[in-house]
Formats: structure tokens, sequence, C-alpha cells
């Protein structure tokens, strides 16, 4: 089994603390940022940043759906991290300083991936499916902050 990974990443147009506080607001503005791969989205506690405790469906492909519960922590100043307590599935957002009013949001999913063949399937193909979810769930980021 390998690790798999999937990154991405945009410069929006609004500093790096306004872009932060609407990726850990998961009480309001985060559900609003995803898009339709997710469903049954649900806050389990808290819902600002460190201590949430969030649940949601991610439907990947049309038959590749993951029931994630994700535990959020920031471990450093500008960084998300939502660890999913089903799976080994952790993706962190990192959010940094791009310039006057501009900031750098990166996200990263890893997990392990299966082996063999299919592992093979996973690992050439989720991350670029992954990629695209979350250029999506980047493009409503943009629109929310760049208001």
């Amino acid at each position: 089994m390998a690790q798999v990974e999937a990154t991405t990443e945009r410069v929006v147009a609004a500093d790096r603390e306004k872009v932060f506080d609407t990726l850990a607001d998961y009480s309001g503005a985060r559900e609003r940022l995803l898009p339709e791969h997710f469903s049954e989205y649900e806050v389990r506690e808290g819902g600002d940043g460190e201590g949430t405790l969030v649940h949601w469906k991610l439907q990947a492909t049309s038959k590749r759906i993951r029931d994630c519960l994700l535990e959020v922590t920031e471990p450093t100043d500008g960084q998300l991290v939502e660890k999913d307590r089903n799976s080994s599935m952790v993706t962190t957002w990192t959010v940094t300083p791009a310039g006057e009013g501009r900031s750098r949001v990166v996200v990263t999913t890893t997990w392990t991936g299966a082996g063999g063949i299919g592992g093979f399937f996973e690992k050439t193909f989720a991350p670029k499916g992954l990629g695209r979810i979350y250029d999506a769930m980047l493009a409503k980021l943009a629109a929310e902050v760049e208001k």
C-alpha cells in the first residue's frame, strides 16, 4: 500500500487572515464553499477551527463515496489540518501571504492507497479527481473572500 497525495493551490485577492478565518468557519462559510461532491454536512463539535469535529460525505466518483468524520487542528499559524477518523485521509490547508492583499492557499490531501493494480489506478487517477474537486472549492473560496 502506497501513500497517495493530491495537492492544488490558488492565489486569492484577500489578506491571509480573512482567507484563513473563512476556511476555519465550519459553522458558517465552510459549508457554502463545498462543491456538489460533498453532502450530509454537519458540525458536531466546535465550529471555528481548532477543536471542530465535522462530518460530510465526499463523492469523488459515481462509485466512490467516503463517509468522513474530521477532527480539525491548527498545528501552526495559517494551517488547518482535517484528520478523518474513518480512514487514513488527512487534508492540510495552508494559507500564506502572497503580496499586498493577496494570499496563497495550498490544500494537500494524503491517504494510504490500495495495493496491487487497484492501488496503481488509485495513485494515478485519484489525485487528479480530488484536485478538480478542490479547485472548485478554491474558486468558491475566492468568490467568498474577494467580495
